[in-house]
């Protein structure tokens, strides 16, 4: 492991503690926690997979400086990206991922084009947080980098999640 990924190890699966109302009931009850959710970035351009926080307020490294559209066929030579929601939960044995969702960004930088179906990454975020799985439509190489990041990232959490996981990353 490089000292940069050791580096990204320590701050991996972090997010900020928000306790949405804090006990008041005021502002912001009912909101979502995102405790315990993390984005993956699976780049199969370059065979790697990390975490990149940024995500979760569409600033991840790929999202920058990019402008989203809506339609895949304005950014036809579009380099693939997916950012995958993992959830982490508890259970008797200690944490494991428990949801996980993949969604497709394709990034033009020589255009400065990208293509992202927001509706899409919110709704995979939401089914994340619920402990769905949803790889089937990522291809294989992504699903394997993602996969494999996730046994080095923690074996304990990836031997503590389900099966459903593990055949769904096969």
């Amino acid at each position: 492991m490089s000292a940069d990924q050791s580096s990204d190890k320590k701050n991996a699966f972090t997010i900020i503690k928000d306790d949405s109302n804090d006990g008041h009931g005021g502002y912001g009850v009912g909101a979502i926690s995102l405790e315990n959710m993390s984005s993956v970035i699976v780049d199969p351009n370059e065979n790697k997979a990390y975490v990149d926080m940024g995500a979760m307020h569409a600033r991840s490294d790929v999202e920058r400086r990019v402008k989203f559209q809506p339609d895949k066929s304005l950014v036809p030579n579009g380099k693939l990206y997916w950012i995958v929601w993992v959830n982490v939960a508890r259970n008797e044995n200690g944490p494991y991922y428990a949801g996980v969702t993949g969604c497709e960004i394709r990034v033009d930088r020589s255009i400065k084009l990208a293509y992202k179906s927001m509706p899409e990454h919110v709704k995979h975020m939401e089914k994340a947080l619920k402990g769905n799985i949803i790889v089937d439509h990522m291809d294989d190489q992504s699903k394997n980098l993602l996969r494999d990041y996730l046994k080095e990232f923690n074996a304990d959490m990836w031997k503590n999640s389900t099966e459903e996981i593990k055949q769904a990353l096969a």
